[in-house]
């Protein structure tokens, strides 16, 4: 970045800004939905609130510690997902979550209970139809060939030809379930319906409903939850899989348990569990390329690790379950043992986001509570647009008023004031675009203040820079020479002002919460392409008019005033040395 005499830098730099630009816009259009605008948030486009009631096994009301340690694991599950402007907040006994957009299963899946534990297979088979219970046929996973992943390797990523076609279908459904409005999708466990609570849409559940709630939980125990094998065998030939689950989230860790697989097409009789989901220490998405498959990898603690490692160690070829929320998610079969420490994976049918959003909700944690969503509304966005409207109007007045004054006071410099604010607005509507897309960024008002703010800063580096090549002409320089000079000053007060601006930005977003952090983000992102302009635009695009003599007459730069100072000044030292000279001869004299 240091002034040269030659004119190929700046033209360098431009090329730099250029390929960025062209960088961004061609990621626009040509990769992921390829959609030219940003997401907006809550307050620009509207959104789904989703009111999730809480359920406790005995029916009681929820205390209000849960429910805050519930907002607090929801509101972290919120930022894993990137700045997606989500809410979430407390009403009475129930969490009411705000999420932009009309698509319900995100809220839904935000508030899923979350209980993972890992338990034993005992015994599996397909689903019996209803109303024709039959004697359950098992199956044996230690005779399925088809694992080919040591330590933890699932049925479904096998050769169907080497499948033994007793066995049950495996239960690789996406994760989380389809979309609950769908009428031929089966209920998915972590959205139930109203029938959970015995409440009407939109209601509190009351006494009665509570009752009901913890009677059908007792009743799904006792029959789901026996040690006894005979009644082991009535669950699995009388469970209703694509029924709302009672048990959800509220089954006992150290009793076996009768759970469907998510997608309903196998039951399983499974052994009390060996590890739950407080023992994992992390959790990702990745996909497999060897498999060509998304999978869920997860780390577990020293306790975790030691749990697993000796738990395969001594059930090679024998089935563990993945649960979440009392259904299997993953039922994979133990080719070899897993060393501690090292990590496992999830398997099935996972899309990237369904990979996605599983790791995310099983990284931060389960929920004290299990929940119903015994609403979901659609909320307006009608305030906001017209708040929108009115800051956008103002924004361009101030914006107008800024370039009629940089014309008046810079003359023709103010055009490269302009040029340089259009393309740095130009930058953020790209990279707005691209982070909705990759980090779920959504842009509300909050956002666009930290937006018009960052905007008012850049013309500042502008002001700073002009001022600095005026005190260059002051001193006796011309057009040409005071703007390397210039900028070699103005170059440290301009990244040190912008220093100051990002440190409280970061400072910002890291202690805020909610909207104020969009703000925060926006102002940080907007700080960073200032000084991307400042250096690839506005100091080059002066630097070659600088080398113009069109760009060089004083009445087109606006600089005549300060050059016939800068002449004033000469002629008064000239006229000093000749009467100092003067003097010093009629002295000699």
């Amino acid at each position: 970045m240091a002034p040269s005499s030659g004119s190929s830098y700046p033209v360098r730099y431009l090329a730099v800004f250029g390929v960025f630009i062209a960088l961004v816009y061609v990621l626009v259009f040509f990769t992921g939905d390829k959609s030219p605008t940003p997401k907006l948030g809550i307050d620009l486009q509207g959104g789904t609130r989703v009111t999730l009631t809480a359920r406790t096994p005995d029916g009681s009301a929820p205390s209000q510690d849960s429910l805050r340690q519930a907002q607090q694991i929801i509101e972290t599950r919120v930022n894993g997902l990137g700045v997606s402007g989500s809410e979430v907040v407390i009403d009475g006994q129930n969490l009411v979550i705000t999420v932009p957009g009309d698509d319900s299963s995100q809220a839904r899946t935000l508030g899923q209970t979350a209980r993972l534990y890992i338990r034993p297979v005992i015994t599996s088979q397909a689903p019996t139809p209803a109303g024709t219970p039959e004697a359950p046929a098992a199956t044996d996973p230690a005779a399925d060939p088809a694992a080919a992943v040591p330590g933890a390797a699932d049925p479904a990523a096998a050769d169907p030809a080497a499948v033994d076609p007793a066995a049950p279908a495996p239960q690789n459904r996406p994760f989380p379930a389809q979309d609950p409005t769908d009428p031929a999708a089966p209920t998915d466990s972590a959205a139930p319906s109203d029938q959970d609570t015995g409440s009407e849409p939109g209601t509190a559940p009351t006494e009665g409903s509570a009752d009901e709630t913890a009677d059908a939980i007792t009743e799904a125990k006792a029959l789901r939850q026996s040690t006894d094998p005979a009644v082991q065998q009535t669950a699995m030939a009388t469970i209703d899989c694509s029924a709302p689950d009672p048990l959800q989230g509220n089954d006992d860790p150290a009793l076996p348990l009768v759970a469907c697989s998510t997608d309903g097409t196998a039951v399983y009789v499974l052994d009390a569990s060996i590890i739950d989901g407080q023992q994992i220490a992390d959790a990702s998405s990745q996909f497999d390329s060897q498999q060509s498959r998304n999978v869920v990898s997860l780390s577990f603690t020293t306790e975790g690790g030691n749990t697993w490692a000796q738990f395969t160690s001594a059930n090679i070829g024998k089935q563990a379950a993945f649960t979440l929320d009392s259904k299997v998610v993953s039922a994979p079969v133990i080719q070899g043992a897993t060393p501690a420490g090292s990590a496992t994976q999830i398997t099935g049918n996972f899309t990237a986001d369904s990979a996605r959003e599983l790791a995310n909700t099983l990284k931060y944690g389960s929920l004290p509570l299990s929940f119903a969503a015994s609403e979901a509304e659609t909320v307006s966005a009608t305030l906001g647009l017209a708040s929108l409207q009115a800051g956008l109007i103002a924004g361009a007045i101030g914006l107008v008023f800024v370039l009629l004054y940089c014309l008046l006071y810079y003359r023709m410099l103010g055009i490269l004031t302009a040029l340089s604010l259009v393309l740095s607005l130009v930058a953020i509507y790209g990279i707005l675009v691209l982070l909705g897309r990759w980090i779920s960024f959504t842009l509300d008002l909050a956002g666009i203040a930290g937006l018009i703010i960052g905007i008012g800063m850049t013309a500042d580096s502008f002001v700073v820079f002009f001022e600095r090549i005026k005190d260059e002409i002051r001193e006796g320089r011309s057009f040409r020479s005071a703007v390397p000079r210039g900028w070699a000053r103005a170059r440290r007060t301009i990244l040190s002002g912008n220093a100051v601006s990002f440190i409280a930005a970061a400072v910002l977003y890291v202690l805020a919460v909610g909207q104020v952090r969009g703000f925060a983000f926006t102002l940080g992102l907007s700080t960073l392409l200032d000084i991307v302009i400042v250096i690839l635009v506005t100091w080059p695009l002066v630097n070659l008019a600088s080398r113009t003599e069109f760009w060089s007459k004083p009445s087109i730069n606006g600089l005549g005033a300060v050059q016939e100072i800068a002449r004033a000044r000469k002629r008064a030292a000239a006229q000093s040395t000749r009467e100092t000279a003067a003097a010093g001869s009629n002295k000699e004299a």
